[in-house]
């Protein structure tokens, strides 16, 4: 591991076009790795992305006794020596998703003992309901001091009715591959339904388990105490490709994304992005944003300003919000961005507002943006990965030239972007120091 800090110096006003392949989906590649452990069968993934959480989610599971081995974008794990049930604080402390391994460790060990997760501080992030959920399963936590304690109860990890609190992706996730290890049946309700849900509960399928629902809020699991081996691909990541719409959307250029994509993954974006004026064409596998648009806000009915606000899937996507804020910054009139999730996302906006552009933040979940605004580079710090890659957009839109320190928060979730962006046109280089 490096110590140096990486920053990411660019020119802004460079024109942009040309084609972008995006990496495979950051939020479903590393439960996907947690739930290799369940099985002593090797599990093959295809296009997994190359993003530092993803090499530390492969780290974690080495240290437990896995076998990985990675050629391209191709890794192949093999957990069947499972040696130790402990992961070490620095690795549990580089990732928010270190915490999925707690069941999957309970159901092969017996027993885990993690530290608290790491990844991006926006806001208070509960752990509540992945102890409910494992607890309900037949784990038992031992006290509430750190490290957690898990142990298996006398008669096993089990099938239960579960219910949610919240429509927790990462607990939704953790209960899922728990489940689909345990004997018996899980009815989990008002369960997170996103696209890497999905694809995590596909993967468990092909591994043996028999799970109805994956689409919906009530998902239904028959555990399977001996799954066995898969082979999967990972689809293309829809917040990447969502930053590239917005890139092309807030400087007018062409681009033609590419990838592993399914249509329906991106209808509320479609959705979102129209109320900027932006129009863009969706195909299998290509998302096509003609150049030249001209971001405009359509009011809602009556002449209101219109608000743009993030919820559970299908609704907008959270991650989503930093870089569209970035875009009405470039779009002609007002609107509301209105963040439900997190407290602290909004943040980043003062670097914005530094740069040039018209923002009343009205509180930690609230600001309007008004445009069009001629920003300015500047020096600024990325404080976590969507962040940090709005403040990208921002600089490409900018005069003159912009540092984004810190920059390592970006590279934990989009794969090669200094190539990407170079390859549309972006001026843009890495220094280390």
């Amino acid at each position: 591991k490096t110590n140096l800090m990486r920053s990411l110096i660019i020119n802004g006003g460079a024109e942009i076009s040309g084609n972008v392949t995006i990496g495979g989906n950051k939020n479903a590649v590393l439960p996907m790795i947690a739930a290799s452990i369940l099985t002593k069968e090797e599990i093959i993934m295809h296009d997994v992305p190359a993003i530092s959480d993803a090499d530390v989610m492969l780290k974690i599971i080495q240290h437990l006794g896995a076998k990985v081995t990675r050629s391209g974008k191709t890794v192949r794990i093999n957990a069947k020596n499972i040696t130790k049930s402990e992961i070490p604080k620095s690795l549990c402390s580089a990732l928010r998703t270190s915490i999925l391994l707690a069941g999957p460790l309970s159901v092969r060990c017996g027993e885990a003992t993690i530290y608290p997760p790491g990844g991006d501080v926006i806001g208070r992030r509960r752990l509540d309901s992945h102890f409910y959920g494992l607890k309900k399963l037949g784990a038992v936590i031992q006290g509430d001091s750190v490290p957690y304690e898990f142990q298996t109860a006398a008669k096993g990890m089990h099938g239960s009715e579960i219910f949610l609190d919240e429509a927790s992706v990462t607990a939704t996730e953790h209960i899922l591959m728990t489940a689909a290890a345990c004997r018996g049946t899980t009815i989990l309700r008002n369960a997170a339904s996103e696209p890497h849900v999905r694809q995590l509960g596909e993967m468990l399928i092909k591994m043996g388990a028999e799970i109805t629902g994956l689409d919906s809020n009530t998902i239904i699991i028959k555990g399977n105490p001996e799954l066995h081996g898969a082979e999967v691909t990972i689809e293309g990541d829809h917040i990447e490709a969502a930053s590239f719409i917005a890139l092309a959307a807030c400087t007018r250029g062409a681009v033609n994304i590419e990838g592993k994509l399914t249509p329906r993954d991106y209808w509320m974006t479609r959705r979102v992005f129209e109320k900027l004026g932006i129009r863009f064409k969706l195909h299998p596998g290509l998302i096509e944003v003609p150049g030249g648009q001209r971001m405009k806000i359509q009011p809602d009915f009556g002449n209101a300003i219109p608000q743009i606000s993030d919820g559970p899937w299908p609704q907008f996507p959270s991650d989503m919000m930093s870089c569209l804020i970035v875009c009405a910054t470039q779009a002609k009139g007002s609107i509301l961005f209105f963040e439900k999730m997190f407290e602290s996302r909004i943040y980043f906006v003062d670097r914005l507002i530094a740069m040039g552009a018209n923002a009343v933040v009205c509180d930690p979940h609230r600001v309007v943006i008004s445009g069009p605004a001629k920003l300015r580079g500047i020096e600024m710090s990325s404080p976590d990965i969507r962040a940090g890659m709005a403040m990208v957009l921002a600089a490409i839109c900018a005069k003159g030239r912009s540092v984004v320190n810190n920059a390592d928060t970006i590279f934990r979730g989009y794969e090669d972007i200094c190539a990407k962006l170079e390859n549309l046109g972006v001026e843009i280089s890495m220094e280390q120091h």
